[in-house]
């Protein structure tokens, strides 16, 4: 039988619900798919997502490491750039990066993870006669 990744979902450790309610459903726009706790007050595990973008946030000690960074894969990050700079959401001011990688947006959220949004695109000339640039 052939192996088959279907799906990789990143988990991210969070701390506050109202925080990363703010942060991921109010400023980037995801919505909560589902969300689990053993019993009421026990910490919170929850899916979250946009389009093809899926997180699990959790407040679950030892689950994931605060600061933590995701790399994905996205088209129209100067869109979605576009679309963060007109919310209100006075945390967070990021620019767009260009490297070989392609044109990048990096969100931190309220608990120091980041995700690092990259369209790929061209990249730079490399330095003429093998002399570094």
């Amino acid at each position: 039988m052939d192996i088959v990744f279907h799906r990789t979902v990143p988990v991210f450790r969070i701390f506050d619900v109202a925080k990363a309610h703010a942060f991921y459903l109010d400023h980037l726009g995801c919505t909560v798919d589902w969300e689990h706790r053993f019993e009421a007050g026990m910490p919170l595990y929850t899916q979250v997502s946009r389009g093809d973008l899926v997180l699990h946030l959790s407040e679950h000690h030892g689950d994931a490491t605060p600061g933590s960074t995701v790399y994905t894969e996205l088209s129209g990050v100067r869109a979605l750039h576009a679309e963060l700079a007109g919310k209100d959401y006075p945390y967070l001011r990021p620019g767009l990066e260009q490297d070989e990688t392609g044109t990048t947006l990096t969100l931190t959220d309220p608990f120091g993870n980041r995700l690092r949004l990259t369209e790929p695109g061209a990249r730079p000339d490399p330095a003429p006669n093998g002399t570094c640039g």
